[in-house]
């Protein structure tokens, strides 16, 4: 079933290359080799500049970032490390490795930084293999209360290889419960605390984390896939000096190509160097670590602190307008790009209330809630929109969309894709 019209076949049949939008170079070769294909890049592109995006996990990359992702270094074979390689011709790429470790460790104030993973998953699979021997007890965050699948899911190699136990929030206020936490610690004595999760609104307390696990001599792993861009731009707390291993992602608000990173000591360096290759990957993805070479480039400009900072502020703005449209808004707000909230008080569960609101061109996750059995939560983030140029009074207009598209009105989907043509994704619209 086609995405869109056809117009790359229509394009390619008449021989001229279609105008707009920024593609990647060498769209014009594909329009006229395999346009079904080039079809698909320009029905995502429609799908992406005509609604909303308020997945959490998503943003829109830079030009710039989408250049080196297209660049002749995904042709360059590379196992190894700078100046280690199992391969020859790696001169060049070896500079692009150098420069966006140097980055990362500027950028974080890390000691070392590893930025071959492949994925958020594989870096911390990489901070698993470094630290941690199959059957060893892990405390992590309960996967209902927002934990990761890497954190303990008997579907993931994590809950096959270890013994994950959950910690999780105060079903009242929704914020974690610390003191539970240290309960488990000292019943426990687990070989690893993971710290981090993919729905927490709220900033995390490293240093009571690292108070918890230095009690039970137990690492300190931080999953920071979710606020590693906040850190970034100085908008959220940095859990670099107190984790032993920080694992992160390099899209998100990071605004990034999709990959991990991985930041640690000295003292660890070797051993998470090593789980990375040859332990759990094969050879880097060079077009990718140069991506993200310039995107922490990108995020050490004031441009990005502003932007980060507006981030947060852009998420507050929204939680409070969807708050005045009935839903109830989990741990009262957020500190972050991030919220969950509750479609229950609605007369809805999450599935559908999402299925509404995609209708509409607004597009989020559903996330469960620990207070309640089934998934009445909505999950969704504010560093897409940011990226466009939205502002608070944007994000008043969006919870109206979204309240009106819950409560079945018509005609909701026309003012989505009006708003969104204000405010094009740059890549897109650039």
């Amino acid at each position: 079933m086609p995405v869109t019209p056809a117009p790359a076949r229509a394009a390619a049949a008449a021989d001229v290359p279609v105008p707009g939008p920024g593609r990647g170079p060498g769209f014009e070769a594909l329009l006229r080799q395999d346009p079904e294909v080039a079809d698909l890049l320009l029905g995502e592109e429609a799908r992406q500049s005509s609604g909303l995006q308020l997945i959490a996990a998503e943003n829109f990359t830079s030009p710039a970032v989408l250049a080196a992702l297209g660049s002749p270094l995904a042709n360059k074979y590379a196992e190894g490390y700078p100046g280690h390689r199992h391969h020859g011709g790696c001169e060049v790429v070896d500079m692009a490795e150098r420069m966006a470790m140097e980055r990362a460790r500027t950028l974080f104030g890390a000691q070392h930084a590893n930025v071959q993973p492949h994925s958020g998953s594989a870096a911390v699979l990489a901070a698993y293999a470094a630290l941690l021997r199959p059957g060893d007890r892990v405390l992590a965050m309960g996967l209902r209360e927002g934990g990761h699948l890497t954190h303990g899911s008997p579907a993931n190699f994590s809950g096959r290889w270890f013994a994950f136990t959950g910690y999780g929030v105060d079903p009242h206020t929704g914020l974690i419960d610390y003191a539970r936490l240290r309960a488990l610690a000292r019943e426990l004595r687990p070989r690893a605390i993971v710290c981090g999760s993919i729905s927490y609104p709220r900033h995390l307390d490293y240093a009571l984390f690292r108070e918890i696990a230095d009690e039970v001599d137990a690492h300190l792993i931080v999953d920071a896939a979710h606020p590693i861009g906040l850190v970034a731009g100085g908008a959220a707390p940095s859990p670099v000096p107190y984790a032993d291993v920080v694992c992160a992602t390099t899209h998100k608000v990071l605004r990034g190509p999709r990959g991990g990173l991985l930041l640690c000591g000295e003292r660890l360096a070797e051993r998470i160097d090593r789980a990375v290759f040859p332990f759990t990957q094969g050879g880097a993805q060079m077009h990718t670590v140069a991506a993200k070479a310039v995107a922490f480039g990108e995020a050490a400009t004031p441009a990005f602190a502003e932007y980060v900072h507006q981030v947060v502020r852009n998420a507050r703005a929204l939680a409070a307008a969807l708050a005045e449209q009935g839903l109830a808004i989990a741990t009262g707000g957020t500190d972050t790009h991030l919220i969950t909230a509750d479609v229950g008080p609605l007369g809805l569960e999450a599935t559908a209330a999402r299925g509404r609101l995609a209708a509409a061109g607004i597009v989020l996750d559903t996330c469960g809630l620990a207070a309640h059995g089934a998934t009445r939560g909505l999950r969704l983030g504010t560093a897409a929109v940011t990226t466009q140029g939205m502002g608070e009074p944007e994000m008043t207009r969006v919870a109206k969309l979204m309240g009106a598209a819950l409560g079945g009105a018509q005609g909701v989907r026309e003012e989505v894709a009006e708003l969104a043509r204000r405010f094009p994704p740059p890549a897109i619209g650039s």
